[in-house]
């Protein structure tokens, strides 16, 4: 999937912010500055700024314009999570090295995921494990599922979520390399569709102190414009 011209503008902005080019306090261009430097519109450009404020990183001041906050939080953003490969929406936080490895398998289906999948016990189903890390850092990993006949989530219209902290199964805990005992930030996750068919579940861990907070979108689906819907 592209990624949109406001998440990349946002994307800019907050990798200067962070590694300190741009520093607390400092105003950000115009509205009509940044729209003629990336040539966009200016919706574009309020869409970017609107993201860059849910993610902590900027303030709007009334008639004088946006600045950087004094204190930028590193906030995950749903919609550009779950619909972005892992290589964008992670170097969308960071300039440093991100590295992304996945594997995958057929291994035979536990009763939890027989029952979400709606097939038997032991059927094959595929299983994806994503490992992300930023400068040698481990920052993500992620075990997702799927039956053997999809190969994506673009049939998918609803996504659930439960987001909590929780002691990590072994395997994350030995990737993310927390202390024993320790929780971490984890994402269950079932992508659906119309028909009410769940085609993939994803366990997401996070290293706890990683996002101080999750804003979330869900429509998984563009709108349908009015003038076409005839």
């Amino acid at each position: 999937m592209a990624e949109p011209a406001y998440v990349s503008i946002a994307g800019e902005y907050a990798r200067r912010i962070r590694n300190g080019d741009l520093p607390a306090g400092m105003q950000l261009p115009s509205y009509a500055e940044i729209a003629a430097s990336n040539k966009v519109s200016d919706i574009v450009v309020r869409k970017a700024i609107e993201l860059l404020q849910s993610q902590g990183l900027v303030r709007a001041v009334r008639r004088r314009g946006v600045f950087v906050a004094d204190r930028p939080n590193l906030i995950r953003i749903s919609p550009e999570r779950q619909m972005e490969d892992p290589e964008v929406t992670f170097g969308n936080e960071s300039d440093s090295d991100v590295r992304i490895s996945r594997t995958t398998e057929q291994v035979p289906a536990t009763e939890d995921l027989a029952e979400a999948f709606g097939i038997p016990v032991g059927q094959g189903i595929t299983h994806i494990i994503t490992q992300a890390s930023d400068d040698g850092r481990p920052i993500s990993v992620s075990d997702s599922y799927q039956p053997l006949d999809i190969t994506d989530i673009s049939s998918a219209t609803v996504l659930e979520e439960t987001v909590s902290d929780r002691l990590p199964t072994l395997a994350h805990a030995t990737w993310l390399r927390t202390t024993p005992g320790d929780l971490v930030k984890t994402i269950h996750q079932r992508f659906i569709t119309g028909e009410g068919r769940v085609i993939m579940v994803s366990d997401v861990s996070y290293p706890r102190d990683r996002y101080d907070a999750f804003v979330f979108r869900m429509a998984l689906t563009p709108a349908t414009d009015p003038a076409t819907d005839a």
